[in-house]
């Protein structure tokens, strides 16, 4: 489904048609571990589900770049065993498919020692031909005509079913940019709840009449939330 034109929804990605770049947001490899550490049981079977949904992304769209807009890992302070192993590997999958661009989120602020043996450099925000790709955790001053950001982890939920949560993109206007948030494409990670107000992203408290379009087995254009 096209959320602008030239950019569709992919599963949890988003693909700019036009320049053929795939864009994903927010993987927290590493989250099973961290998990694990605090006493959860959580098998780790993620990363093989992610390069499974990552390898039938990029056959179906062949992109010639992809940009990561933060959170490729999930430990702050430290790396974990799990994180060196699937950071590297899948470094090294999507370079072998496109150019990688990776930009820093919040989670990432011990990343280089990882992308430093595959010699990537990590960048503070990307900016192409008007698109500007951030992490979304602080504001960029960067003229745009496009926004895409990941870290809010989009979900919303719904009285019927208050304990189930339902990942999605939201679009809006921030300034006189078009703007897209993206969910976690790791599955495991659970979303913040946008329909109770409390932004993590300081984009979203000054986007206007966002619009929702949830992701199950397909795309389910969702309406307006309207909650100023």
């Amino acid at each position: 489904m096209e959320i602008l034109k030239n950019i569709e929804i992919c599963g949890l990605t988003l693909f700019i048609r036009d320049k053929k770049i795939l864009v994903i947001g927010d993987l927290h490899l590493g989250f099973e571990e961290s998990l694990n550490k605090q006493g959860v049981l959580m098998p780790r079977f993620q990363f093989d589900d992610l390069m499974k949904e990552l390898r039938k992304t990029i056959s179906k769209v062949k992109p010639k770049k992809i940009v990561i807009v933060g959170d490729i890992k999930h430990e702050f302070g430290t790396i974990s065993e799990q994180e060196w192993r699937n950071v590297l590997q899948l470094i090294d999958f999507l370079r072998e498919k496109a150019e990688l661009i990776i930009v820093k989120g919040n989670h990432d602020v011990i990343l280089e020692p990882i992308t430093k043996k595959r010699n990537v450099k990590i960048k503070t925000f990307y900016s192409e031909n008007g698109v500007l790709f951030a992490h979304g955790d602080a504001i960029i001053n960067e003229k745009a005509e496009v926004i895409l950001i990941g870290h809010e982890h989009p979900a919303v939920s719904f009285k019927e079913r208050p304990t189930h949560k339902y990942k999605c993109f939201l679009k809006g206007k921030y300034k006189k940019a078009d703007i897209v948030v993206m969910p976690s494409m790791n599955k495991a990670v659970p979303g913040s709840d946008i329909t109770k107000g409390n932004f993590l992203s300081p984009y979203l408290d000054k986007t206007k009449e966002i619009e929702v379009y949830i992701i199950e087995d397909k795309v389910y254009k969702f309406g307006k939330l309207n909650i100023f």
